[in-house]
């Protein structure tokens, strides 16, 4: 019931609220605007929703979906401060701490709020970005220690401290753990992605609804028998992480007498084994859920697993040359360490962050003794997640959605040709002339067309490059002209360059609202160079002259394209336009109808600077 009702919310109020939000959070961060992703109705649907799917049971967590909460938050917290709702910039720069506050409130972490977001999310992150999301952060930590949710004086549920130090014989082991998160990481993000593919392709499949319930019931008929299943993600990690010299509640039975035998070594590996189905065929539902939080699990039973392993060879054979640096009558080996060194692998493995993984977990624990075997396992889980695939599950959900997201740290092999070999050139795109138009010309211009914007152009046979306008300040401006106080009329002559014998009581100029500077590059630049703008500045789109003369334009999705080699996925998607038909579609049929697959309306998207003023575009 907890499961339907969450994905009903969902289904009827705020589709945007599925998923864990942060692969569509990277993308808006990277200049790309998702619209109704960061409103109100998203805000409480996933705020609701998140809790109904947590507490029914499901392998999902929430603290990936915090994040799209606190930048929910933050969005209409904007809105009260027109000098940043106006510009692009400084609204990604809120977005970003606010992106740390929810990392931080979600693990009780500040630091690794802040370092998360400067890893996994932010697309551009300057240094003044870096102090604000610092206070961001602290302030979340500080308000949620004031509230003390869980009224036992911790941040988060599987907040731990340890005691003991490690012995230089549990490198071994731990290196391990390293190797079966990468492992974890590789075999997870193709499940996942493989399931997602099947659940997009088969058409026989029920609807989105049904199927959450039809793994909400499957999820609770394989978590009943198995003891370590069937509590709370959040319960069972604080558990595994535990020492037993201070656990309190052995809810699990893990510190008894006899509880280290192959008995439990066998239940802790088969609810990992089973944990890794159920998490790979809940992550893409639409419901809320992260992932974090069920690869901490999963990689906290495998190694909860090995350090029982551990400490039953220990105990049998004392006098083995790896344990005389035991000390006597103290426990040598403590299975709570390896649990949170395996909830770090796996976490590193799926989500290929490093930095930020080790001060969560340090600041989880308060063990600085344990830092380099964390780094050590984290380091050695990415490299081998790196030889199944380069792209995290962000990443890989980035791609599957097809969002123009250009990875500014990633090497991506960019063809050597010409730009101007799959820009759209100046014959099929729409452009406007200085002269010659009407409110009503213009108005029936932008109803026939669904882009984004329009370059302007001196006339159609010299083709001079005059500026550039988006849809939203032309069709402002437009409704504005004819509404009181200047209420022209439909007929009124609208021009974009200086006319000296223009009357401006009953004309309307348009050159203040045009952009008259836009980048551009010259007609035989490499595509290598104009990806680099794209990246490194984080354009929407770019324009090619020749002296002057526009030759064509690359939008940031047609380059997308490109390097992602779905030319042909693009042409054969029913649009029957060449590549770069204008500038990045939004808001229209030719939006909806495919350019990200969609179809039913649900994607409203538009491209925009990450670093540059787009006062306009509105999330």
């Amino acid at each position: 019931m907890f499961a339907l009702s969450a994905s009903l919310l969902v289904k009827e109020y705020a589709v945007y609220a599925k998923h864990s939000g942060i692969p569509e959070i990277k993308t808006v961060l990277g200049g790309f605007i998702i619209r109704r992703f960061l409103g109100l109705w998203t805000l409480i649907t996933k705020s609701l929703g998140l809790v109904l799917a947590v507490a029914s049971g499901m392998w999902l967590g929430k603290e990936g979906p915090l994040v799209h909460v606190a930048c929910c938050c933050a969005n209409l917290f904007i809105k009260l401060f027109p000098s940043i709702n106006n510009n692009e910039a400084r609204k990604r720069e809120v977005l970003s701490a606010a992106a740390a506050s929810g990392i931080s409130v979600a693990f009780g972490s500040p630091i690794g709020g802040v370092l998360f977001s400067l890893e996994q999310l932010s697309y551009y992150f300057p240094d003044k970005t870096m102090w604000q999301s610092f206070v961001c952060a602290m302030t979340a930590a500080m308000v949620l220690e004031a509230f003390d949710p869980f009224r036992s004086g911790k941040l988060v549920m599987y907040q731990v401290t340890y005691s003991s130090v490690w012995h230089g014989f549990e490198l071994v082991p731990f290196v391990l753990l390293g190797l079966l998160g990468g492992v974890y990481g590789g075999l997870f993000i193709k499940a996942n992605m493989w399931v997602a593919r099947w659940r997009k392709s088969a058409t026989w499949l029920p609807g989105p609804v049904i199927q959450v319930v039809a793994v909400a019931i499957l999820t609770a008929l394989l978590n009943y028998p198995n003891n370590y299943m069937r509590a709370q993600c959040s319960d069972l990690v604080s558990n595994l992480f535990s020492e037993c010299s201070k656990l309190t509640d052995d809810q699990f039975g893990l510190c008894k007498t006899g509880a280290a035998s192959a008995g439990t070594i066998i239940l802790l590996i088969f609810a990992a084994v089973l944990g890794f189905f159920l998490a790979a065929i809940t992550f893409g539902l639409q419901i809320p859920a992260g992932i974090i939080l069920p690869s901490m699990a999963i990689g906290a039973l495998v190694g909860r697993a090995i350090g029982i392993i551990m400490e039953i060879w220990q105990h049998n054979h004392p006098n083995f040359i790896a344990f005389r640096s035991c000390e006597p009558d103290v426990p040598c080996i403590t299975p709570g360490t390896y649990a949170i060194i395996g909830a770090a692998a796996a976490l590193g493995g799926v989500t290929r962050m490093t930095v930020s993984i080790v001060v969560i977990m340090f600041e989880l624990t308060g063990a600085l003794t344990y830092v380099l075997p964390i780094m050590v396992a984290v380091m050695i889980s990415k490299w081998v997640g790196d030889a199944f695939s380069r792209r995290g599950i962000y990443e890989s959900w980035i791609h599957f959605n097809e969002y123009p997201y250009l990875d500014n740290s990633e090497e991506i092999p960019i063809p050597d040709i010409p730009a101007s070999q799959i820009m759209t050139r100046i014959e099929d795109l729409v452009v406007l002339t200085a002269t010659g138009h009407t409110i009503a010309s213009l108005t029936a211009v932008m109803e026939q067309h669904p882009y984004r914007g329009f370059p302007v152009v001196s006339d159609p046979r010299d083709a001079i490059l005059l500026g550039y306008i988006s849809r939203a300040e032309l069709a402002y401006i437009l409704h504005a002209s004819t509404q009181p106080p200047r209420l022209l009329p439909p007929e009124t002559e609208a021009f974009f360059a200086h006319q000296p014998l223009a009357d401006p009581r009953t004309t309307l100029d348009l050159r203040q609202w045009m952009d008259q500077t836009p980048l551009t590059l010259p007609r035989g630049s490499r595509l290598h160079l104009a990806v680099s703008y794209f990246q490194k500045l984080g354009l929407r789109y770019v324009m090619f002259v020749d002296r002057g003369v526009l030759q064509g334009l690359l939008t940031k999705k047609d380059v997308w394209y490109v390097l992602n080699g779905a030319e042909e996925t693009r042409r054969t998607a029913g649009r029957g336009e060449p590549m770069g038909g204008g500038v990045a579609r939004g808001g229209g049929d030719g939006e909806r109808e495919g350019l990200l697959g969609v179809g039913r309306g649900e994607e409203e998207v538009e491209v925009v600077s990450p670093i540059g003023d787009g006062g306009s575009n509105l999330l």
